[in-house]
């Protein structure tokens, strides 16, 4: 053991946790270049995926923000059409009410107007049988009155002339009377 303390007197360490001078320098140097590699590879690398990252989040919220407005627009468009078509249907509804009310007056005006023509047409029907029934109702009156007449008279009242004229003299002096 003896020869082991002293050739570690001798120039070699005798701690094995530190290293050697070239070992520190050799590994600064590959620090630096690792170093440098990344800096000038990777982490730009790095930047440009974050920042596309970035753009995509942000253009995804700008389309979503865009798609909202446009959702909302459609919406109120939609709802005045839809406000839109209620007030059309419910004027439709009114002028359907007023041609139905016009239509009641109009058909209530041609039946009354029907009712008065048959009511003139019944009248004049009524008054040209009457008229009919009052000729035939004279001349059988007159045809009994001038047989009674020429019964009581004695003498024949065939003649047509003096016929009609005693007839309607008889006639007249029955509407005279106060009955």
């Amino acid at each position: 053991m003896h020869t082991t303390l002293v050739a570690a007197a001798e120039g070699e360490d005798l701690n094995p946790l530190i290293p050697h001078g070239a070992e520190i320098v050799l590994g600064l140097v590959v620090f630096g270049i690792l170093f440098l590699l990344i800096k000038k590879y990777i982490v730009p690398a790095f930047e440009q995926a974050y920042a596309d990252r970035t753009a995509a989040i942000e253009g995804g919220i700008e389309k979503a923000e865009k798609a909202q407005k446009e959702a909302e627009a459609a919406l109120e468009k939609y709802t005045a059409q839809l406000a839109d078509a209620r007030h059309e249907a419910a004027r439709i509804r009114e002028e359907a009410k007023e041609q139905g009310a016009q239509i009641v007056a109009e058909m209530r005006a041609q039946a009354k107007e029907e009712a008065g023509r048959i009511t003139s047409t019944a009248h004049a029907q009524v008054e040209a049988e009457r008229s009919q029934v009052l000729a035939q109702l004279k001349s059988e009156v007159g045809a009994m009155a001038t047989d009674l007449a020429g019964r009581i008279v004695g003498e024949s009242l065939e003649d047509d002339d003096r016929q009609r004229r005693t007839v309607e003299r008889f006639i007249a002096e029955l509407e005279e009377s106060p009955n």
